[in-house]
């Protein structure tokens, strides 16, 4: 059993920055992989990026040069740090982890909103 508490979104101004954090608790789990998705009003949800415990990174074309990915291994938490945003940015951004054994678990989503 895992639990994802997601923090960090909130409005911001276009060229601004903000930090997502996602951290996992619980017992009994081995994280693999760990990611971040957004969906925005009326789309499909959409993958941002993810990182292996390798921290071996993917990114999305749309937000490559802007967006970084990181993991702390030892707290199982995972960080998006987004710069240059733009109001194409917005959405809500759920974090994911990929355990072992024990399938995939999704965060509530936090909403990030770029408007000037």
């Amino acid at each position: 059993q895992v639990q994802l508490v997601e923090s960090g979104g909130g409005l911001v101004q276009p060229g601004g920055s903000l930090r997502l954090s996602c951290s996992a608790s619980g017992s009994g789990f081995s994280i693999h992989a760990m990611g971040w998705y957004r969906q925005a009003p009326g789309k499909q949800r959409e993958l941002v990026a993810t990182i292996t415990r390798g921290r071996s990174s993917n990114y999305a074309d749309s937000v490559k040069g802007r967006f970084t990915i990181s993991r702390d291994n030892a707290k199982n938490t995972v960080y998006l740090q987004m710069n240059s945003l733009k109001p194409e940015d917005t959405a809500v951004y759920y974090c994911r982890v990929d355990t072992v054994v024990a399938g995939d678990y999704w965060g509530q989503g936090t909403q990030v909103t770029v408007s000037s």
